[in-house]
C-alpha cells in the first residue's frame, strides 16, 4: 500500500517510521533499546563475557580426551 506526496511514493517502512512515537522500541525491531545518554552499557561487558566464554570452552574441552 503505497500513497503519494510530494516527494514521492511513502513506501511501508516510511509509514512505520511516521507513526511511531520511538523507533527503537517498534514491536518489529527486538533487542534494540534505545537509552538514556550515560546509562548505555559498556563494550568491555561484551569483550569480558567473550573472554570468559571462550575461557570456559577451553576449559571444558580440556575434559575430552
Amino acid at each position: 500500500m503505497t500513497t503519494q506526496n510530494a516527494t514521492g511514493p511513502v513506501t511501508g517502512a516510511q509509514a512505520v517510521v511516521q507513526d511511531a512515537s520511538d523507533p527503537a522500541r517498534r514491536p518489529d525491531v527486538l533487542l534494540r533499546v534505545r537509552r538514556a545518554p550515560g546509562e548505555e552499557s559498556s563494550p568491555w561487558w561484551n569483550i569480558g563475557a567473550f573472554v570468559v566464554f571462550s575461557v570456559a570452552v577451553a576449559v571444558l574441552l580440556s575434559f575430552v580426551p
